[in-house]
């Protein structure tokens, strides 16, 4: 069969689903949308006669930013997070698996609905504290799944996460200019570039990142992750998951929450409330990077502040990563 594009002009998807046994007698295609901005992938939602359902299917760069090349096998790593976390309460949570085509790269989704994800609480500049409870518990739910030997080590992945993460936003090198994102972003990203004790922090913690662990992590735990609809709560897009360390994704949950509302104390409350062991200060280190690179960095969030609020966030950051 020749490749598909999900994309695709409708007849030819339908033929392509029929063939794969995924449609059932009968059913027909009425419509395909986009269910909101990917980031990563191409995701469309397929709407039936009979059902609506998500496909996703990775290409050989990054969605939203093509320039840069990124492994195809990360959907058979979400894949295999789905499948791994399936028989745990977090699957609640978390979309199922209808079909999937290691051929095309596509993954065949549960639609869970017209949800939204939660990248609104940077600008509402508040979390509410039954979500952020929620999030804390479905993240310890991901953390206490048994993951085997077998599960991808993802490195791919993780090395151009690395890059994005702890080198180039703190690289004098850098051939980005900040200064086009918000006039004066430059001077200020340069504290970061020039410190050789923010390098020496931030070096390390990438060691790690790239290094193997033993607990399962979703890799990309933040508000564009994490979708409401009515009551509920859902986590998506697992695609960067590795066994590793639970301080990543906890420092990463936490920085974006601190980006959001400006207060620092909830570092320690997402680590009490936390079902799991974890090292606070290793916590607070990867939520200093992770504010850095965010602000200093090529992965801009929508997320309006004045040059001022950002300095402020950044000094927040340089004390976390130096543990002050």
């Amino acid at each position: 069969m020749k490749a598909i594009d999900i994309s695709t002009p409708i007849p030819e998807l339908e033929n392509y689903l029929s063939k794969n046994s995924w449609l059932n007698s009968g059913e027909k295609i009425e419509s395909v949308e986009q269910p909101g901005e990917g980031n990563m992938n191409v995701v469309v939602r397929v709407k039936t006669n009979e059902r609506s359902f998500i496909l996703k299917q990775s290409r050989p760069y990054v969605q939203k930013f093509q320039q840069i090349s990124a492994p195809l096998n990360r959907i058979a790593v979400e894949k295999n997070f789905y499948q791994v976390v399936r028989e745990n309460a977090v699957s609640a949570h978390m979309p199922k698996v209808i079909g999937y085509d290691s051929v095309e790269n596509l993954l065949l989704l549960e639609d869970l609905g017209h949800c939204e994800d939660m990248t609104l609480i940077y600008n509402n500049k508040t979390i509410a504290a039954a979500h952020l409870d929620r999030l804390v518990f479905i993240l310890g739910l991901i953390h206490r799944t048994e993951v085997n030997t077998n599960f991808p080590e993802n490195l791919q992945m993780r090395f151009l996460n690395h890059k994005h993460i702890f080198v180039l936003p703190f690289s004098e090198d850098s051939d980005m200019n900040l200064d086009e994102i918000q006039e004066g972003l430059q001077e200020l990203s340069m504290a970061f570039k020039s410190s050789k004790t923010i390098k020496s922090v931030v070096d390390q913690i990438g060691e790690k990142y790239l290094s193997p662990g033993s607990t399962l992590i979703h890799g990309d735990y933040y508000p564009g992750s994490w979708m409401t609809e009515a009551d509920n709560l859902y986590i998506i897009d697992p695609e960067f998951g590795f066994p590793g360390f639970p301080e990543f994704d906890l420092g990463v949950m936490a920085a974006h929450i601190i980006m959001a509302t400006g207060k620092k104390s909830y570092l320690n409350r997402i680590h009490s409330i936390y079902q799991g062991e974890a090292d606070k200060k290793l916590m607070g280190q990867v939520a200093g990077i992770e504010i850095a690179r965010r602000i200093i960095g090529l992965a801009q969030l929508p997320m309006e502040r004045t040059l001022k609020e950002k300095a402020k966030l950044l000094k927040k950051a340089r004390k976390l990563i130096l543990a002050q």
